[in-house]
């Protein structure tokens, strides 16, 4: 039974993947690769000296995921807040302002890959801060915020399991 209900939480995950946009999923591919030391980014998603600029700046700013990992809150105080979802925010925010992640989902997705499933109740604080940020465009910052649901927003718990489907690059096949 629990085979099962891995595989089908493993489908529900990939289902959830295949429903963002192309360019959603690409980033998160990428951003994958960059957060979780998987591969040479710079190889494999560089197509163009602009692109090398964006994933050099991405690999500095996701130096601060190995502190957020070992520092995500467990209690309900407000004593580590301050340090966390600071760190939290700054990097959500510079994930916004590339303007590849579109919506609540497709963020929850990327960061529960990032950090863990441990870091779920203070997704929707990190994107609704980050999103408010006067570096994000207007038109954008209303579109963000209107893709947090109200369940997301205001939900009582959150699932302590793992994530299970990590996307990764697929190079394509020459006809």
């Amino acid at each position: 039974m629990a085979v099962t209900n891995t595989a089908a939480m493993t489908i529900a995950e990939m289902r959830e993947f295949a429903s963002f946009t192309a360019a959603e999923q690409r980033y998160i591919r990428r951003s994958l690769d960059i957060g979780l030391g998987r591969c040479d980014a710079f190889r494999i998603w560089g197509r163009s000296a602009g692109e090398n600029a964006a994933i050099r700046s991405q690999y500095v700013t996701y130096q601060a995921l190995k502190v957020l990992r070992g520092s995500i809150p467990v209690d309900s105080s407000f004593e580590r807040i301050e340090g966390f979802v600071g760190k939290l925010t700054r990097v959500a925010a510079f994930d916004l302002a590339q303007e590849r992640i579109d919506c609540f989902s497709a963020f929850r997705f990327l960061y529960e890959r990032l950090l863990g499933a441990d870091v779920r109740p203070w997704l929707p604080s990190a994107f609704c801060a980050a999103a408010a940020l006067p570096q994000i465009r207007p038109e954008r910052r209303k579109m963000l915020l209107q893709s947090l649901s109200e369940a997301a927003a205001t939900a009582p718990g959150w699932s302590d399991r793992a994530p299970s489907f990590y996307p990764e690059f697929i190079e394509e096949v020459a006809a």
